[in-house]
């Protein structure tokens, strides 16, 4: 959710409760009853090539990647493969998909034959497959079909800055190591999947600059042209656009004045995570008629691709989110940015194998790097929504900047709120008049209980409200999105008030209220304490006659200090308590997982970024050019950004490269040096705070110029099991094992990690099946297995540790010869060794560190260390350490 609020929270409640029931309706209707499934054939799909396939017809006309599994295009061609520069060099042409949509056709006729169906997507360069609509027998009949690998039924998904620039130390650091904001993320294109983008919008112009901006000349996306999305809409910034919404027009929910049939966004949630990650340098951020200073995205320079398939009237569905990803990987972008989550995680393996988890598998086999938002179902454990390994996962944190205001009382009392408001004027004090007791006694029903929230100015005696402070009760319809502070704020201009005091309503429990602009002096009691202050001295200072039981003088006085201003002393980043948590679900059963989530920690609290201009999602920033949103959805798009960065000094890291120098080098301390505290609670969340661990925030918080310079980078090359034996059976007398490479040049290149993620998915108990329908390919061909552990990853979870494992991790050279030391801390109930503890390794070159863990207590508590290398050229990896459950050897129970 890009704006998290009560509102969500409760809409997720009802999901929780309801949604089981009617998909369970929906599993045991009649056979008649059409529905959306997703078809995966057996063949494999054009990007599961690793190289670039030509097929050479006898015309002399290439087609890339032809052949669906055989290669088999035109019988009439030959195939050649060329090794591409790193991943994502394999594009296909129309001559291919028409040819794969044309094999799906054929096969949808032979299965169904003289049936009614309706195919939506053919499905070529990710997944090899289609979406159709059909009824549950012809789903079955699919299903038994020898072409036919898998059949699922299609499911929903949700949608899940002026300072942090600075906040990032980009300005002085990664910028000025790229060249400048005029330079910074040149060439790269970011994809996002989300609900479309306001081209209008000057953060996405490409006249901004004196330097104009390239044509990235690897990506081949158009610019779908619509009444609401017309030509010239792109540009050489905003590359390519489309939109995707068959799923969703099947079911007859959507409403094209609304939900837009283009790539327009109607919401706003897609403008502004776009912003976030690319938007153009020095945008003056005006809202409400306030100047919040000028806004950048992360690598400003960069390219945006769009690939609208949520709407802000149901979400989406998952039919339409592959075919987003799928064109995405086709049309040549760099990265894809997911600023959306399932609506249910599915049960057992299948929590690995869904088709967007699968579609985002082969597009990092493709080269390309996924990041997503890791959800706002915190702060609970295990409740991340994104927990593939492919995936990287962003939880939210805060930043230095907030908005704050006050309220000063007659009795020398002053309340905190927020509100991005200007203050009465200084020196003066105001009558505060009550909602309730500012009523026009013609009109108005004084048993109204909706009254208070001051929506309808008929109602109010205009005599009572001028010149005075009118308060108005912030109810639960305001977090519905019932009532509105705009209409308020409107009412209360209409009727000449000097300002309005927003209290809380009581029934308002663990709600954080984010800053809302306010064109007229304005504060939000965010406390119910502070609320219930407020009130105590507004009715002790009425004078009410006794007969009449009318207010015969209003007593109480304040004045409002002004929140524009932001203040930059807070202390950041912490864990916001709706950032969803680790540990990966699957941890709970053994080597299943074994996986860190989230991976890494971006800004995502009161984000300023575009919005767009009829964007819907949030009533109070209607009409406006920006927005200030909270949620993961706002810290994934950060380290998009960052990964353009990182993409464009290293054009030949592999997505396990970018990622691990996006890790290793996270801090995990504040500004002011202490630990960063996560937020344990909804209510009184500031009040609830605890150093993070791991499963909060990953490896840490993202440190955008150190990840320009990791010095060392773990590749993808994983351990199995069997030799993890061999080598803890040797470890004694065997400390290192060192990989002599021949001296490269920095930006070697480095795998994707694909065939390690298949060995995973491969050691899942039962998955053999699952792996050969959704991908091809037979376990047998990975002659060994390889849990989560063993994946070369930043980082290492172990969900059992029974009496001791030794777990590899292999580092290579990408910066010069350097000697390092190894430092570690270990998990509580658990004595840590790692072998070598000093190396020196040439660029280039490979480590290979052997990690000895001995369990010393038996506990069920997850305890957490690290592992640090220390450069003597100044690079510091830092290597977070998580167990949960330790057995020891030592059994001291008496039977």
């Amino acid at each position: 959710m890009g704006s998290f609020d009560l509102k969500h929270l409760m809409l997720l409640f009802w999901f929780v409760l309801v949604v089981p029931y009617c998909l369970c309706e929906e599993d045991d209707s009649d056979d008649s009853s059409s529905a959306v499934y997703i078809v995966s054939l057996r063949n494999s799909p054009a990007s599961h090539y690793y190289g670039e396939l030509r097929e050479m017809g006898s015309n002399g006309f290439q087609v890339k990647n032809g052949g669906g599994g055989g290669g088999d295009a035109s019988s009439s061609g030959r195939i050649q493969f060329h090794k591409p520069r790193y991943g994502n060099a394999t594009k296909t042409n129309k001559r291919y998909g028409s040819y794969v949509a044309q094999v799906h056709d054929s096969l949808l006729k032979k299965v169904l034959k003289g049936e009614k169906y309706l195919k939506l997507y053919s499905y070529h360069y990710l997944i090899n497959g289609f979406a159709v609509l059909v009824t549950q027998q012809q789903a079955e009949k699919l299903a038994r079909s020898s072409e036919v690998s898998n059949v699922v039924l299609d499911f929903s998904v949700r949608t899940a800055t002026t300072h942090t620039p600075q906040f990032l130390g980009l300005p002085q650091g990664a910028w000025s190591q790229e060249g400048g904001f005029e330079a910074a993320g040149e060439g790269v294109v970011i994809g996002f999947v989300d609900t479309g983008i306001d081209p209008t919008h000057p953060s996405f112009a490409d006249n901004k600059s004196e330097h104009p901006y390239p044509v990235p000349a690897h990506f081949n996306g158009v610019c779908e042209v619509t009444r609401d999305f017309p030509s010239g809409s792109c540009n050489r910034k905003l590359v390519g656009a489309r939109h995707f919404a068959a799923s969703a027009i099947t079911r007859g929910i959507f409403n094209s004045t609304q939900d837009y049939a283009s790539p327009f966004d109607g919401d706003g949630h897609g403008t502004h995570t776009a912003a976030v990650a690319a938007g153009n340098h020095g945008i003056p951020v005006i809202v409400a008629g306030h100047h919040f200073g000028n806004a950048s995205g992360m690598a400003p320079r960069s390219h945006v691709a769009v690939y609208k398939a949520l709407y802000k009237s149901f979400g989406g569905f998952a039919a339409d989110v592959v075919a987003a990803i799928d064109q995405a990987a086709q049309d040549g972008v760099d990265i894809i940015s997911l600023s959306i989550t399932p609506n249910r995680r599915p049960p057992g393996v299948a929590t690995f194998f869904n088709p967007i988890d699968m579609a985002l598998l082969s597009a990092v086999k493709a080269g390309i790097f996924v990041v997503q938002a890791a959800g706002n179902t915190g702060p609970s454990p295990t409740s991340v929504s994104s927990f593939s390994p492919w995936i990287f996962t962003v939880g939210a944190a805060s930043h230095d900047r907030i908005y704050s205001n006050s309220m000063f009382l007659g009795n020398n009392v002053t309340i905190p709120g927020v509100g991005l408001a200007p203050g009465t004027s200084v020196g003066k004090l105001y009558t505060l008049v009550h909602a309730h007791h500012a009523l026009n006694n013609d009109t108005a029903d004084p048993d109204d209980m909706y009254v208070n929230e001051c929506q309808d100015a008929s109602k109010f005696s205009k005599d009572l409200v001028r010149d005075n402070l009118l308060m108005c009760s912030y109810s639960i319809r305001f977090v519905l999105g019932l009532s509105t502070i705009k209409q308020t704020l409107g009412m209360a201009k209409n009727l000449s008030a000097a300002g309005v005091v927003f209290y809380m309503d009581p029934f308002v429990i663990g709600y954080q209220i984010n800053a809302v602009p306010m064109k007229m002096p304005g504060i939000i009691i965010a406390s119910t304490n502070d609320s219930k202050i407020l009130m105590q001295y507004y009715n002790s200072s009425l004078e009410v006659d006794a007969v009449s039981k009318k207010v015969t003088k209003f007593g109480a006085v304040a004045s409002i200090c002004g929140g524009l201003k932001a203040n930059y002393s807070n202390a950041a980043p912490k864990v916001m308590y709706y950032s969803a948590r680790g540990p990966d679900p699957e941890d709970t059963l053994p080597h299943e997982a074994d996986i860190l989530k989230p991976n890494l920690l971006a800004p995502g609290n009161l984000i300023w970024a575009a919005w767009s201009s009829l964007g819907t999602d949030s009533v109070d920033f209607q009409g406006e050019n920006f927005a200030i949103m909270s949620g993961t959805s706002m810290a994934a798009p950060h380290v998009a950004g960052l990964a353009a960065l990182v993409r464009q000094k290293f054009p030949n890291f592999s997505p396990t490269a970018v990622a691990s120098a996006l890790s290793t080098t996270a801090s995990q301390h504040d500004k002011n040096g202490g630990p960063i505290m996560a937020q344990r609670s909804y209510a009184s969340a500031d009040l609830n705070l605890s150093p993070a661990t791991p499963f909060d925030m990953g490896s840490g918080f993202l440190n955008a110029t150190g990840a320009l310079n990791p010095g060392l980078i773990f590749d993808s090359t994983a351990v199995s099991s069997m030799e993890n034996y061999f080598v803890s059976m040797a470890f004694p007398v065997c400390h290192m094992v060192k990989d002599k490479l021949p001296q490269q040049q920095v930006g070697v290149d480095l795998e994707t990690g694909y065939d390690d993620y298949m060995a995973f998915l491969c050691g899942i108990n039962g998955s053999a099946p699952v792996v050969l329908n959704y991908t091809g390919q037979n376990c047998w061909s990975y002659n060994s297995t390889v849990y989560g552990a063993d994946l070369n990853l930043p980082s290492i979870t172990i969900s059992k540790l029974n009496q001791s494992r030794v777990v590899q991790r292999t580092v290579q050279n990408v910066a010069g010869n350097e000697t390092y030391s190894v430092g570690w801390s270990a998990p509580y109930g658990v004595s840590v060794s790692v072998s070598p503890t000093h190396f020196t390794i040439a660029g280039g070159e490979k480590q290979v560190l052997s990690v000895l863990m001995n369990a010393t207590a038996n506990s069920s508590v997850a305890s957490f260390g690290r592992i640090g290398l220390f450069g003597d050229q100044g690079h510091v990896l830092s290597v977070p350490l998580s167990v949960i459950v330790k057995i020891s050897s030592n059994n001291n129970t008496v039977s």
